[in-house]
């Protein structure tokens, strides 16, 4: 096993083993399955271009032969930054063929978050686009390279410099390996497949390594609860690397059961709603600030998205209000909420639920083996219907973060609970609903933001004495990010500067704040700590004030 990666103890491995959900075979091993059971089936569309199951295979092993003639072996890390294009479903399959493990990064994390995926993971190599809009990623992965000793890659897909690979070439190229070369890779179900990330409350990322054990029943179950199979086909718009839609089902639960995966770069209603209409979509995902969007679109009645059957929506709590106007507007869907979370435990809502759990909860767990306990304080478990703390464990969820003991002892409860952070309380029906999150996190349409990281830079300001960034209330993205200083004394500070300074840290631009809000002093809890109840009540109050003044 990887070093690092803390092990499911083997008395739980044993009984996952038995009771069918862990199958000991890597993610390389079913997809070689299904690409010859459904060889003439289309695989992926994106735009113009499409792949059948074989086509997929094909070039996914042309990729692995060719990355392996780069010298990656089983178990080297890869950060991947490829926005929802053809390309990341081909190199995520040559990734699971070489038993390489990618790191699912974003297109918009910048130096400061790819950096530390780096040196954290001793990754060898980084796949990005050539450009991000008016980003150019070549001058960052050579300042990378010259940092980080194990880092020998820069790959780009599009136009690839002198000392960078392109990665259309590794895909098209023929390569002068067998390919049963690949079959003979020894691939540990027990490794992990991929690392995600974290939306943890510190400064420093988490990665999360999900097995191949874990994350293909983590697929194959979600994939049971919303209804995939051979003819359905899922169009992803959310970031593709998100485990949302990479694993829950996402691009892996559909090429496990022979679905068709259409991919959008842009999550506009002029070119989703045509996108569903042409390629008969059934599924799709969203976070609720996109899905207000579409259904606020007064496009989506000039287009037939009669096919659609379920709308999966997650990320953040979706208001029963926009459930019954998504069933008005279409006919028939089903608007699914689910809870998940990238370390695992999924609860999704069932289609046979009684209404009241439909609107009201995010369901309940995917695993009859999916331990879930709400707990206070104490760790002492609430009584129904009261507020506690989720802690999980279970078949796919994760029993520590990569190579971080010290942090591990805290997230973790001695018996191996994992500590989520969110709040939550169980509905008489056995159901779950999210309360709130006991984590210090801001959630912008479904993106986790730690508050301490952005503080810690913001400390990093000449002017500023102190800091807190909390959640502020928005309608369509559910929470924007405010930024709350005082300042030291003489000095001043506008939003403008505040943000050309973080975005001098080369931080992903969606972590940046989006309203200052300047103090003479930060308000304290009855412990000596900074309150951000307080803080969050106060702007609150102000942004309702302003409203009504417009």
């Amino acid at each position: 096993m990887l070093e690092g990666v803390v092990p499911f103890p083997p008395e739980f491995a044993s009984r996952y083993r038995e009771r069918g959900y862990w199958e000991d075979r890597s993610i390389a091993d079913q997809l070689r399955e299904r690409f010859v059971r459904y060889a003439d089936r289309v695989a992926v569309i994106d735009g113009e271009r499409t792949l059948t199951y074989a086509q997929l295979d094909a070039a996914s092993t042309r990729l692995a032969l060719n990355l392996r003639d780069l010298g990656l072996q089983p178990l080297d890390r890869v950060v991947v930054q490829l926005p929802n294009v053809l390309e990341f479903v081909v190199l995520y399959c040559a990734l699971q063929k070489l038993g390489a493990i990618p790191i699912a990064a974003l297109p918009s994390h910048r130096y400061h978050e790819v950096s530390q995926f780096v040196q954290l993971a001793g990754a060898v190599a980084c796949v990005a686009p050539d450009r991000q809009g008016d980003f150019a990623f070549a001058p960052l992965l050579e300042r990378l390279r010259a940092e980080c000793p194990t880092l020998r890659h820069g790959i780009l897909l599009g136009e690839a410099p002198s000392g960078f690979v392109a990665l259309q070439e590794l895909i098209e190229r023929p390569s002068h390996r067998d390919a049963a070369e690949l079959e003979g890779i020894a691939i540990d179900p027990t490794d992990p497949a991929v690392f995600q990330l974290s939306g943890g409350t510190t400064g420093v990322p988490k990665l999360i390594p999900r097995t191949h054990n874990d994350y293909i029943y983590n697929s194959k179950m979600a994939a049971q609860v919303t209804g995939v199979g051979p003819e359905s086909c899922v169009l992803i718009v959310v970031p593709i690397a998100h485990n949302l839609a990479l694993a829950c089902p996402g691009v892996q639960g559909y090429l496990l059961h022979g679905g068709r995966i259409v991919l959008s770069t842009s999550t506009r209603p002029a070119d989703v709603f045509p996108l569903i209409e042409r390629h008969r979509v059934t599924h799709v995902k969203v976070v609720p600030a996109l899905l207000i969007r579409w259904l606020n679109d007064p496009l989506i009645e000039q287009f037939d998205l009669s096919s659609l059957q379920v709308i999966q929506s997650g990320g953040q709590r979706l208001q029963p209000e926009i459930r019954l106007r998504a069933r008005a507007l279409i006919p028939g869907v089903f608007v699914q909420e689910n809870f998940g979370m990238a370390e695992g435990l999924l609860m999704f809502v069932r289609r046979d639920d009684p209404e009241e759990v439909q609107l009201e909860t995010v369901g309940r767990p995917v695993s009859p083996d999916d331990e879930v306990r709400l707990v206070d304080d104490e760790d002492n478990e609430v009584p129904d219907g009261e507020v506690g703390e989720l802690l999980a464990r279970g078949p796919y969820t994760l029993r520590g973060y990569f190579g971080v003991p010290e942090y591990n002892a805290r997230a973790f409860t001695t018996d191996g609970f994992y500590r989520s952070g969110d709040l939550m309380r169980r509905h008489p029906s056995g159901a779950y609903m999210v309360e709130g999150r006991k984590k210090d996190l801001i959630n912008r349409g479904g993106e986790k933001i730690s508050a301490e990281e952005i503080e810690n830079l913001i400390l990093q300001h000449p002017a500023v004495q102190n800091v807190a960034c909390i959640p502020m209330p928005d309608p369509v993205l559910g929470e924007r990010m405010c930024a709350c200083v005082v300042l030291r004394t003489g000095q001043t500070l506008t939003f403008e500067e505040l943000v050309q300074f973080l975005s001098g840290k080369e931080i992903a631009k969606h972590k940046l704040p989006e309203r200052l809000e300047v103090l003479p002093d930060l308000p304290l809890s009855t412990f000596g700590k900074v309150s951000k109840k307080t803080l969050v009540e106060m702007i609150t109050r102000k942004l309702e004030a302003e409203r009504q003044h417009v």
